[in-house]
């Protein structure tokens, strides 16, 4: 079926179903690297090549989506004692998001330098050996306290070592709590997709909830139809899996619902973040519906799971109508929904 609205403004924006940051001192802890992206400007000659460095990393965007939304959101990460990592943590701290789980660290700060290809859409290529956000090992995992409801992971720390074993372990630890998980898949981080899949297959079990994009599920099962991948994740664990699909909206796939989202028309800049701008809606949706583990997730009625995909496809057409990753705030998400 085709996603539709909910009553009364959409999905989301009844803050009586759940807990915010204003109703209580529950916290979402998303997992990930937190670095900077590195633009090259196009100047031809000879002089000084024009960069511009933005903070970015998928996870932290997460995060500070989620703040945005009014959702209290927390960060672990490890982060570089360097003057970038000093910046990244006066970042976090401004954008809202609670920085008690970060992890300071020796290590540089990973750089990711960014270019843009037909259509905004970005391709990376990071230099970050030895840095900060990879460099968490199990002695740097957090005692969690009864105020963090769920986790959110993704991106190369789900394949970097050390600090892939550490994010596996406290998935698997938490697994009683709503675990979210976006593979956002970095092949300039790790080009071995075999690794990519282990990684992924042994961390399913543990998750309630997995968004991918068309993309990347392509990159790691290269031409199997993605819901047909989608259909044996969900055997292996998920409650829920998204599939995301650019132009084409997206897709929600339980067991026993399949439901088709389109993606509302955007004049786009570039699409840096707009897969963020999503996962932070769909954690900030689940919240609202009071949804705290798996079973929610399993028992959440067809018309709130189509609602949900349409205002996760609205912030992330927001998104991708602004440069970089400009993840919007609730109150934007609405007026977006309201008038188209």
């Amino acid at each position: 079926m085709d996603a539709v609205l909910a009553p009364e403004g959409g999905f989301g924006q009844d803050r009586t179903r759940g807990q915010s940051m204003t109703d209580g001192p529950l916290m979402f802890l998303v997992c990930g690297e937190a670095l900077y992206d590195v633009f090259l400007r196009d100047e031809p000659g000879r002089g000084p090549v024009g960069l511009t460095a933005v903070i970015g990393g998928s996870p932290l965007n997460v995060a500070i989506g989620l703040a945005r939304q009014g959702e209290r959101a927390g960060f672990f990460a490890g982060l570089s004692e360097d003057p970038l990592g000093a910046r990244l943590a006066a970042h976090i701290a401004a954008e809202g998001v609670d920085g008690r789980y970060l992890c300071r660290k020796p290590n540089p700060t990973t750089l990711s330098l960014v270019s843009l290809g037909s259509g905004g859409v970005p391709h990376y290529t990071f230099y970050g050996h030895a840095a900060a956000d990879i460099s968490l090992t199990l002695a740097d995992l957090p005692v969690l306290g009864p105020e963090v409801t769920g986790v959110h992971a993704g991106s190369y720390t789900l394949v970097a070592q050390p600090v892939a074993d550490a994010v596996a372990a406290l998935l698997a630890r938490e697994r009683h709590r709503l675990i979210t998980l976006d593979p956002n898949i970095r092949p300039t981080v790790e080009p071995d997709m075999a690794i990519w899949r282990r990684r992924i297959d042994a961390l399913l079990p543990h998750v309630a909830v997995v968004k991918a994009s068309d993309e990347d599920l392509d990159r790691l099962h290269p031409g199997e139809p993605p819901e047909r991948i989608a259909l044996r994740w969900l055997d292996q664990g998920p409650a829920v899996v998204i599939i995301t699909r650019g132009p084409n909206g997206a897709v929600a796939l339980t067991r026993r619902l399949r439901l088709d989202c389109p993606a509302p028309p955007v004049a786009v800049v570039d699409t840096v973040g707009a897969g963020d701008t999503f996962q932070a809606t769909l954690i900030a949706g689940l919240l609202a519906a009071g949804i705290r583990d798996r079973a929610g997730i399993a028992g959440l009625g067809e018309t709130d799971l189509a609602a949900l995909l349409t205002r996760c496809c609205h912030a992330a057409a927001i998104t991708c109508g602004r440069h970089g990753a400009d993840l919007p705030s609730r109150d934007e998400i609405d007026r977006s929904q309201a008038t188209g």
